[in-house]
């Protein structure tokens, strides 16, 4: 399903709100297990540059995640991002943010990994899936990244829609 560049450009220039999975989109879907069983995953530094431009560009950013961890919070809280973790239906949650904001599905862009995300990227305006996604998920995505999950995929979708709306960097202007 991907798109020609004017007809994502199009989908591009509708957003009011773009959700995120945590595992495999910011992180590279590894997770450092302790002896005491605390976690540790890997996030790319680049994400953060990139979600204050989606905001510049008048796009919200949120996190929506399966996982029950505190390092989803955590980053979140970094990237200062509002974020539902421990979401077992994640369409639910999804509809649930965008009513929150007052968005359509249509004005709703969803970047997902995996097959739990398949709910979400059926319905979002703009269904993106980073490079290294299931295979079971790449046909639903509108873009499919040329960066990995945790590698920058997230700063990439930041730019190409930074790009599109004719946003700056940010800092670039300062």
């Amino acid at each position: 399903m991907l798109l020609s560049d004017d007809d994502l450009a199009d989908r591009i220039r509708k957003l009011r709100l773009m959700v995120f999975d945590f595992d495999g989109v910011f992180t590279d879907n590894s997770v450092y297990v302790f002896e005491d069983g605390r976690e540790a995953v890997c996030c790319s530094r680049f994400d953060g540059i990139g979600i204050r431009r989606l905001e510049r560009a008048g796009i919200t950013p949120f996190i929506i995640s399966t996982e029950v961890n505190g390092v989803v919070a955590a980053r979140a809280k970094k990237l200062q991002m509002e974020c539902l973790h421990g979401v077992e239906r994640k369409l639910e949650a999804l509809r649930r943010v965008a009513a929150r904001f007052g968005v359509s599905l249509a004005e709703t862009g969803y970047v997902g990994n995996d097959i739990n995300d398949k709910p979400c990227l059926k319905h979002a305006g703009l269904p993106i899936v980073v490079a290294d996604a299931h295979d079971h998920v790449r046909d639903l995505a509108c873009y499919i990244t040329t960066r990995p999950g945790g590698k920058g995929a997230v700063r990439e979708i930041c730019d190409l829609i930074g790009d599109i709306r004719g946003t700056p960097p940010a800092y670039e202007d300062e």
